[in-house]
C-alpha cells in the first residue's frame, strides 16, 4: 500500500469518525422492536424445560417472600414476649431461608439459560461470520464485525443472563404486593399507587434519552474497535510512514466520542437515582403520614401499618431493576438489529454441487466480465483456455484485472457475466469445499497465521499429517534445512502474520503448504516480487517442484518466470489484447515487447550488480 493510499484511507476513517457514522458497515434504517429479539432468542434455541423451571421457582421464591410481611403484622399485631414460643421463632427464620434458597437457586437456573443462550448464539454467529463471502468483508469494515461478534452478544447476555432475572422477579413481587395491599386497603393502596404517574413523567423521558445515549455509545465503541483493530494490525506502516500523530488525532475523536456519550450517560445516571429516592421517600411520607391517620382512627391497625411498608419495599426496590432491563432492553434492540443484519446476510454454501474430482482438465474463460459493486468493470469479455498440466503467464500493467480473475477462480466472487468452465462444466456446478481442494494458491504476501511452522504447513488439512509427509513437502519447498536450524525445527512460533520470518522463508512455508495439499490446480501471484536476488533463486526451485504436473495459472511482472510459459495472456483494463508464446508476443504484442524490453533490462542490472559485490 502506498503512502497517499494510507492517507486517504486515514482521512476517511477521521471523516468518518466526525460524522459519527461507521464507514462500510451501512445498516439498513429501522425501528427495533421486542418481536425481532424474539426471532432472535427463537434462532438460539433456548432450554425451555430449564427456563420454565427458573421460572417456576422464582415466582414460588416470590411468593414466599409476600408472606413474610403477613408474619410481621401478625406479630407485631400480638406482640407479647411472653407469647414469643421457639416454634414462631423457627418458623419465621425457616420462611426466610427458604426464600433465600429458592431464589438463589432460581437466578442461578435464570442465569444458565442466559448463558447457554448466549453461547449458542455466540456460536451461530461465528459459524456464519467464517461462511460469509469475501465480498462482505469488502463492504464491512473487520473492527465492527469484531464489536458484533464480542460488545453486541454481550449487551444481549447481559440483559438475558443478569436484568431478565431482576425483571423477572421484580415485576412477580411487584404486582404480587400490589394485589396484596388492595386486599389489605384498597384506599390506602390508590394513595400510594397515584404517586407512580408522577414519577413516570420524570423517568420515561430520562429513559428515551438513555436509549439515545446507549445506543449512539454502542456506534462509537464499535467505530472506535474498528479503528484500533486497523491500525495496530497495521502498526509497522503506520510507524515506517511516520503517521503516529495521525493515528493518535484518529484515535484521539474516538476517546473524545467515547467521553461525550459517557458524560451524557453520567448526567442522566445522576438525575435517575435522586428522582428514584425522592419516589420512595415520598412514598414512605405518604404512608406514613396517611396510615398514622388510618391507625389513630382505627381504621388499620399498627401491624398493618409496618406490612404496609414492607410490601412498598418490595415493590420500590425492584422498580429500579425494571427500569435497568427496560434501559437495558433497549440497548439489546440495537444490537439485536445489528446481530441479525449479520445472521441474514447470504453466506457461501460449501456442500451444494457435485464433487470436483477430475480437476486435471482445460480451465476456459468464456466472455468473463466482473466489477465491484456497481463501479466500472474491472473485467470485460475476458475469454481463453489454459491447457491441463501447462503453465499460463498472466501479465500486463497494473490495474488491468489479474488478481481479480484469480479471485473469481476461487470463487471468492461471482462473474456478472460469462463463465468459467472445468472441462464441460461450469465451476459453479461443483461444491465450493471440493472445488477449492483442488486448487492451491500462493501469493506475494505469503499470509501465515500465528502458530507453528508445523501448524502453517498443515493449516486446512482435515487429515493427521505424519512427520516424514511433513518433512518430505518441506523439503520440495526447499524449507526443511532452515527450518531445522530453528531451535525448535517444526514447533518453532512464527509470530503474527509470520513476523519472526523472512519473506523467502514465509514463501517456502506457504509452497509447502500448497504441496502438502496436492492441488491440481495452481495459481501463482506474485509469488517472488518482494524477494531478493538470494531468496528470489531458491523460492523459485520450490515452485518448479510445485508446478510439476499441476495446470499452473501465474501472474508475473518478472520476465524468467515468463519466459518459459507454455501460453502467456496479456490483459489491458480487464480484456484481452493477446496470447501466444514469448516469441509470438514480441513479433505481435508492442506492449509485451515494451514489458520485455524493460524486464530484460532490469534483469541485466541485477547480473551486473551482482557481480559487483
Amino acid at each position: 500500500m502506498d503512502d497517499s493510499r494510507y492517507t486517504q484511507q486515514t482521512d476517511h476513517r477521521i471523516k468518518d469518525k466526525q460524522e459519527n457514522r461507521p464507514r462500510g458497515f451501512e445498516q439498513p434504517e429501522s425501528k427495533g422492536s421486542w418481536k425481532m429479539f424474539l426471532k432472535l432468542l427463537r434462532r438460539t434455541k433456548p432450554s425451555k424445560s430449564l427456563i420454565i423451571t427458573a421460572v417456576a421457582m422464582s415466582l414460588a421464591g416470590t411468593l414466599i417472600s409476600l408472606v413474610i410481611p403477613l408474619f410481621t403484622k401478625k406479630l407485631v399485631d400480638g406482640f407479647d414476649i411472653s407469647s414469643l414460643s421457639f416454634r414462631q421463632i423457627a418458623s419465621f427464620g425457616g420462611v426466610f431461608i427458604l426464600q433465600a434458597v429458592v431464589s438463589g437457586l432460581s437466578m442461578y437456573m435464570l442465569n444458565l439459560a442466559g448463558q447457554r443462550l448466549v453461547a449458542n448464539l455466540r456460536d451461530q454467529l461465528w459459524r456464519k461470520l467464517l461462511k460469509l463471502p469475501v465480498s462482505y468483508y469488502d463492504n464491512n469494515r473487520t473492527g465492527e464485525t469484531i464489536s458484533r461478534m464480542t460488545n453486541d452478544t454481550g449487551v444481549v447476555k447481559q440483559l438475558i443472563a443478569e436484568n431478565f432475572t431482576g425483571f423477572l422477579t421484580g415485576t412477580i413481587s411487584v404486582v404480587g404486593s400490589i394485589v396484596v395491599l388492595f386486599y389489605m386497603d384498597w384506599q390506602m393502596t390508590t394513595v400510594m399507587l397515584a404517586v407512580i404517574p408522577v414519577a413516570a413523567l420524570f423517568m420515561v423521558p430520562l429513559g428515551r434519552q438513555m436509549y439515545l445515549v446507549s445506543k449512539g455509545l454502542q456506534a462509537e465503541t464499535a467505530s472506535f474497535t474498528s479503528t484500533l483493530t486497523q491500525v495496530l494490525s497495521e502498526i509497522r506502516l503506520v510507524k515506517s510512514m511516520n503517521a503516529e500523530p495521525r493515528e493518535y488525532e484518529a484515535g484521539g475523536k474516538g476517546i473524545a466520542g467515547l467521553f461525550r456519550f459517557g458524560r451524557r450517560e453520567a448526567k442522566i445516571q445522576a438525575l435517575i437515582a435522586p428522582l428514584m429516592f425522592f419516589v420512595m421517600m415520598m412514598l414512605l411520607v405518604v404512608i406514613v403520614g396517611y396510615g398514622g391517620m388510618r391507625v389513630s382512627s382505627g381504621a388499620l391497625t399498627a401491624g398493618e401499618l409496618v406490612a404496609f411498608i414492607l410490601y412498598l419495599m418490595q415493590i420500590v426496590m425492584p422498580m429500579s431493576q425494571i427500569s435497568t432491563f427496560f434501559t437495558q432492553f433497549k440497548k439489546t434492540i440495537g444490537a439485536t438489529e445489528r446481530i441479525i443484519h449479520i445472521l441474514d446476510s447470504p453466506e457461501e454454501n460449501h456442500d451444494v454441487g457435485k464433487p470436483a474430482e477430475a480437476a486435471d482438465q482445460a480451465i476456459r474463460f468464456e466472455q468473463l466480465s466482473f466489477g465491484y459493486n456497481d463501479s466500472e468493470p474491472v473485467l470485460k469479455g475476458l475469454s481463453f483456455d489454459v491447457a491441463p498440466g501447462t503453465v499460463s503467464a498472466i501479465v500486463g500493467p497494473s490495474g488491468g484485472g489479474k488478481t481479480t480473475l484469480f479471485s473469481l477462480l476461487e470463487r471468492y466472487y461471482e462473474p456478472t457475466e460469462g463463465t468459467i468452465k472445468l472441462g464441460a462444466d461450469d465451476i459453479e456446478a461443483f461444491s465450493l469445499s471440493s472445488w477449492r481442494k483442488q486448487i492451491g494458491y500462493v501469493s506475494q504476501e505469503s499470509p501465515l497465521i500465528a502458530g507453528t511452522i508445523r501448524e502453517n504447513i498443515c493449516y486446512g488439512i482435515d487429515h493427521e499429517v505424519s512427520q516424514e509427509t511433513l518433512e518430505r513437502a518441506a523439503e520440495m519447498a526447499y524449507a526443511h534445512l532452515f527450518i531445522s536450524e530453528l531451535p525448535n525445527g517444526y514447533e518453532t512460533e512464527v509470530g503474527e502474520r509470520g513476523i519472526k520470518l523472512s519473506g523467502g522463508q514465509r514463501q517456502r512455508i506457504a509452497i509447502a503448504r500448497a504441496l502438502l495439499r496436492d492441488p491440481k490446480i495452481l495459481m501463482l501471484d506474485e509469488a517472488t516480487s518482494s524477494l531478493d536476488s538470494k531468496s528470489e533463486v531458491v523460492v523459485q526451485e520450490a515452485l518448479k517442484n510445485l508446478m510439476a504436473g499441476r495446470t499452473t495459472l501465474v501472474i508475473a511482472h518478472r520476465l524468467s518466470t515468463v519466459v518459459d510459459a507454455d501460453q502467456i495472456v496479456f490483459v489491458e483494463k480487464g480484456r484481452v489484447t493477446g496470447k501466444g508464446t514469448h516469441e509470438e508476443l514480441l513479433g505481435s504484442h508492442e506492449m509485451y515487447r515494451e514489458f520485455a524490453t524493460q524486464q530484460l533490462r532490469l534483469q541485466e542490472q541485477d547480473i551486473a550488480a551482482a557481480e559487483s559485490h
